[in-house]
């Protein structure tokens, strides 16, 4: 899944060019420790093997950068780095030493991730909603400050309200962010595990899953149901992937009705901004 990344972390280190080895320090691997911020939570054995024969057929090319703390330094850019140089028996690691604030430091965790797309989902997810509890940011702050659009941080970020058992099934691949996006808009949420199962059973992609969501939405009626027109449901699919949530188009003689679920307060805030702003 792509995520392109507006801003680079270029734009917080201007001063810092590509080879000035003034600025570079070789610091004991044994001083240093994971941020305590970083956003990623699995680290791929193969990957870091991978790059541990790198390192120790080429070294390290790219610098790390870290803050001083009380007991040594806090890696800011370069954990993986830091961990195949650990894997490849190094003593020492090529660093470069920031003053960085706590706030400054979830912020650049969370840069370096997307850019590499090295995130799931719901890392993504729980990286927005830690910054933003944090940091007190709104989404529409979020986003500018990272370049993203409120729209993706918003239905991103409504997948943690998913149990949490499929929240892990996503995180782990098992379902993915389109699965999880289809599920939100289930009325009945006491028919949701049971459609989960039925998807991971019959292997069912996205547009299958959305089928079926309506379908388990649809109410009996007593009235025979007018088909809609492909149209109609094309404008429905563009809404509801915009808005993130359930919408419904009623066209009749004279006149429609477009109707869009919220959940709760802070769901119909969301939907508000993003029908006024964009």
């Amino acid at each position: 899944m792509a995520r392109g990344l507006g801003r680079g972390l270029d734009a917080f280190f201007p001063e810092i060019e590509e080879h000035d080895e003034e600025m570079i320090q070789e610091i004991a691997i044994s001083e240093c420790r994971p941020n305590p911020y970083q956003p990623r939570k699995t680290f791929h054995a193969d990957a870091i093997e991978e790059l541990k024969d790198s390192i120790l057929e080429y070294g390290i090319i790219q610098p790390l950068i870290v803050r001083k703390s009380i007991k040594g330094y806090e890696i800011v850019v370069g954990e993986r780095r830091f961990r195949a140089a650990k894997e490849a028996g190094l003593k020492v690691i090529p660093a470069v030493v920031k003053e960085l604030s706590d706030e400054k430091m979830m912020e650049l965790a969370l840069l370096e991730n997307l850019q590499r797309e090295d995130l799931t989902a719901i890392e993504e997810a729980q990286a927005y909603a830690n910054l933003m509890r944090e940091l007190d940011l709104t989404q529409d702050e979020l986003s500018k400050r990272l370049g993203k659009s409120r729209s993706h941080i918003a239905n991103i970020v409504r997948l943690l309200s998913l149990p949490d058992q499929v929240v892990a099934y996503i995180n782990n691949g098992e379902l993915s962010m389109g699965h999880g996006r289809a599920l939100l808009g289930l009325k009945d949420k006491d028919k949701l595990m049971p459609c989960v199962h039925k998807i991971r059973k019959e292997k069912l992609n996205v547009r299958q899953v959305e089928k079926l969501i309506t379908l388990l939405n649809e109410k009996p009626v007593k009235k025979k149901q007018i088909k809609k027109d492909i149209f109609i449901q094309e404008r429905e699919s563009i809404l509801r992937d915009r808005l993130g949530t359930a919408v419904n188009i009623n066209r009749g003689k004279r006149k429609g009705k477009i109707e869009i679920e919220f959940y709760t307060d802070d769901d119909l805030e969301r939907i508000i901004e993003l029908l006024e702003t964009e």
